[in-house]
């Protein structure tokens, strides 16, 4: 069909959160070697526009909300004239080594509700 599998959008989401958590001073590894993991525990896509084989595309990607024990992250593909193809969120619950909700440390809380943390903005093809 010449378009990218519906969901491969989940996973531009996650490539552009990941990214805009090490930019923020929050790498995912240094979360897990804590002890804790951050799960998705409810996710939304909007599809816009389809993204196209072997197009460059950018996700956009921010944190709208951060509670005790949950992050939303909120995201926009883009292709290469700026056209949103899509949007969407995640929302991600913090879990101990036993997989049980468990309250984010305040550090972590803290630099994820940072307002001046940059955007990410992840190429991928």
């Amino acid at each position: 069909m010449g378009v990218v599998y519906h969901a491969h959008y989940l996973v531009y989401f996650e490539l552009g959160r990941t990214e805009w958590m090490r930019c923020s001073g929050v790498p995912y590894a240094g979360i897990e070697d804590r002890g804790l993991r951050l799960a998705v525990i409810e996710a939304r896509v909007r599809y816009r526009r389809p993204v196209q084989y072997d197009r460059q595309i950018s996700v956009a990607t921010t944190v709208s909300a951060v509670a005790g024990a949950s992050v939303i992250f909120d995201y926009e593909l883009r292709d290469e004239s700026g056209a949103v193809l899509a949007s969407g969120f995640t929302r991600l619950g913090c879990l101990d080594t036993n997989n049980r909700p468990t309250r984010l440390p305040a550090d972590i809380l803290q630099a994820l509700g940072r307002t001046d943390a940059p955007p990410s903005s992840e190429e991928t093809p």
